[in-house]
């Protein structure tokens, strides 16, 4: 789940340093103009480079003029390379092959006793310098390694075996290294022809040079032989690299422990047994203090390798934690450096999946910028927190202290850019779900009950949303969590509103009870249909309805059975008792038919046309079962603008299916509803209604909820 693409990303920022490097210590830099777009420029570049070229190909001589021509030459064609923009135009012109062959010295003629080769070493230097600056177009790396540079510069690393240490020397090794570097920057096939050429034993050997510049650059050639090539990483180790390594990653230069832990990360890259060997060399605790470096490029790395480390073993995870690695890592989630923050988010989801760490890490601090991180637009860096936090929900000693900080929240809200954050989250939240019981839900039902305001709401909704159905009563009805919601709904701040509303429905939801249409109730009497046949019949009638000037058949048998209006009607001391005629006055001779149809077949079609006043007529007549046919076909109709005014129906005439329909419906659509100017007088009408509901809802027994 955890993010693992650092590696080529800490490859890619040490190419950068390198290009950096490649030119430091040049003097006398000249300006070369970016614009070269005309013809004409374009054609005097290209014979001043072949003016260089042919110097070079005619001065390969030891003599003191030839040297002092060619170092001249290269020095123009280096300064040239430096504009990338320039550097198609130096290789077609052929400088390629007279730069390699200047990569040694040529044979030398002794002028006599005591002299020695002019311009020792200089020639070497910038044509190693300048192919470097070639190289750093990956198009032109294979030519310059077809031209047969890589043995010369093999031969340059070990220039100080039989030379006596200078600053020509030194300058001379620093540029084979930088160029290595370039050549086998991303291109693994050149990166083997350097170890078949024997280069690896030279740079690790120069890892203990005196000059600090050098080891720099062995160390960042290593680190380039080093990533994704396990050839090239069996014989680092081999030559007995490790120590030195490590010895570097106490280096006060931050520019040598930075190269230093970005060779053991890209060693460690991909191979286990590397990786033990390393730890076994006492990597360990100078890296953890690398975290506290004033360089952030050697935090970032140091980060990056301990969430490697801490992918060994749980041993490891505990030691890395034991050793003091989690308060420095928490530091650098609230850097401005994206990187530092992605890397640190990296380790502490690694460490975090280790049981022994967890409390530790929420202890130190670490739950509350883990959760400011999810709103990164940065994707990686996002995941990365997301798999923190969720390692860390796996202590119930978390479980608290996450909802008292609004996490629960701030899970739901995030807006994630991949899918697997959006899948971590989900498996988060269902993990905290899954421990809101016994002690747990007991400390949040204290803090729910003494905490301060804002404390409480958090459990409140967090409870909403992540609670079992069996304890929903003890929380919001016992402990008064119902009235934290509702007082949410009446609040001026729209997303507390939103909140309090989204917990209600997902309340609402887990009871089962304020479904939009409940079952009707059960008829006081058993009922007696005598079937669609008899509906306006005059067969075996003994009662006639005046509806709309119309007579209406019907049978009182029928009609006693139906409702108490009826039996009052026919039983009582009602004038209807006796009549034969009975009118109708207030009900139309469509809606008065339908109401007839569904007492004699016990069901009927509800239109929404006609729906209202059917109600209307259900409820004159107390006929429970089409008043809740009635509601659901009105309540399909409900909308934003009509939401209010089915309320009022419902109210008028006790519909409490569809009284519940219209509060679930202003729950839901939250977002179209409280742009509404009557929106805040809507919610204090709806309100005590709501609060009756739900404790109707929330006091059901949870079997009542499994009836059909």
């Amino acid at each position: 789940m955890e993010n693992q693409k650092h590696s080529e990303r800490s490859s890619g920022s040490g190419r950068r340093s390198l290009k950096r490097k490649l030119n430091e210590d040049r003097e006398d830099d000249r300006t070369v103009s970016s614009s070269l777009s005309s013809e004409e420029a374009h054609q005097d570049l290209a014979r001043e480079v072949r003016t260089q070229v042919e110097v070079l190909e005619s001065s390969f001589f030891s003599s003191e003029s030839d040297r002092a021509s060619a170092k001249r030459a290269i020095h123009v064609l280096s300064e040239l390379a430096k504009n990338e923009e320039i550097v198609n135009v130096i290789v077609d012109c052929g400088a390629v092959p007279a730069l390699v062959q200047h990569l040694e010295a040529p044979p030398y003629v002794s002028e006599g006793e005591g002299s020695h080769m002019p311009y020792e070493h200089e020639a070497e230097k910038g044509s190693a310098f300048t192919l470097g600056l070639l190289a750093i177009k990956p198009e032109h790396q294979q030519l310059i390694v077809d031209a047969g540079a890589l043995p010369h510069l093999v031969n340059l690393l070990k220039r100080h075996r039989d030379a006596q240490n200078s600053r020509a020397v030194n300058g001379v090794i620093r540029r084979a290294a930088d160029a290595v570097t370039n050549l086998a920057h991303e291109n693994s096939s050149i990166k083997t022809r350097v170890r078949i050429e024997g280069g690896i034993p030279p740079l690790v050997e120069l890892l203990e040079f005196v000059d600090s510049k050098v080891q720099r650059a062995a160390a960042g050639a290593l680190r380039t032989l080093a990533f994704k090539n396990d050839e090239n990483k069996n014989q680092i180790v081999e030559c007995n690299a490790l120590p030195t390594l490590i010895l570097m990653l106490r280096s006060e230069d931050t520019a040598i422990h930075y190269e230093a832990v970005g060779v053991i990360g890209n060693l460690v890259h991909s191979s286990p047994n590397i990786k033990k060997e390393v730890l076994l060399a006492g990597a360990l605790q100078p890296v953890i203090g690398l975290l506290s470096s004033c360089c952030s490029e050697s935090q970032r790395e140091a980060a990056l390798l301990l969430g490697q480390f801490a992918a060994t073993d749980t041993y490891c995870k505990i030691h890395i934690v034991q050793r003091g690695a989690v308060p420095p890592l928490i530091e650098m989630l609230q850097s401005p450096d994206a990187q530092l923050r992605e890397m640190s988010a990296f380790a502490l989801g690694r460490l975090a999946q280790d049981t022994h760490n967890q409390a530790g890490i929420a202890h130190c601090g670490g739950i509350i910028p883990l959760l400011k991180l999810l709103d990164s637009k940065n994707g990686s860096l996002q995941h990365n927190a997301a798999f923190a936090l969720y390692g860390l929900a796996d202590n119930e000693d978390n479980v608290a202290d996450l909802i008292k900080v609004g996490g629960v929240q701030k899970l739901q809200d995030g807006e994630f850019i991949v899918q697997p954050t959006r899948d971590c989250v989900a498996k988060t939240l269902k993990r905290l779900e899954e421990k809101i019981h016994g002690r747990i839900l007991g400390h949040l039902i204290y803090l729910m009950r003494i905490g301060e305001k804002v404390i409480q709401r958090r459990v409140a909704l967090a409870l909403s949303h992540l609670c079992s159905p069996d304890d929903q009563k003890i929380i919001f009805i016992n402990n008064d969590g119902l009235e934290l919601l509702l007082e949410l709904l009446e609040s001026t701040n729209l997303k507390h509103q939103k909140d309090g509303s989204v917990a209600l429905c997902k309340l609402a939801n887990k009871a089962s009870s304020l479904s939009q249409v409940d079952a009707a109730p059960p008829s006081p009497i058993p009922q007696v249909y005598l079937g669609e046949q008899y509906v306006n019949n005059s067969t075996l009638s003994d009662v006639t309805f005046l509806v709309e000037g119309k007579r209406f058949y019907a049978h009182r048998i029928c009609l006693l059975a139906s409702s108490d209006a009826f039996r009052a009607m026919f039983d009582g001391g009602y004038r209807e008792r006796d009549a034969k005629d009975i009118e109708i006055p207030n009900i139309r001779w469509d809606v008065f038919e339908l109401m007839m149809r569904y007492i004699y077949t016990g069901s009927v079609d509800v239109n929404l046309d006609v729906a209202q006043d059917l109600l209307r007529a259900a409820d004159q007549y107390l006929l429970e079962g089409l008043k809740r046919l009635c509601e659901y076909a009105i309540a399909q109709d409900i909308s934003v603008e009509s939401v209010s005014l089915m309320f009022e129906l419902s109210e008028a005439f006790n519909a409490l299916t569809l009284r519940n329909a219209c509060i679930l419906f202003i729950l839901e659509k939250f977002d179209q509803l409280s742009v509404m100017p009557w929106y805040s007088h809507l919610i204090q009408r709806v309100l005590p209604e709501t609060r009756s509901y739900f404790v109707r809802a929330l006091t059901r027994p949870i079997q009542a909820d499994m009836r059909v």
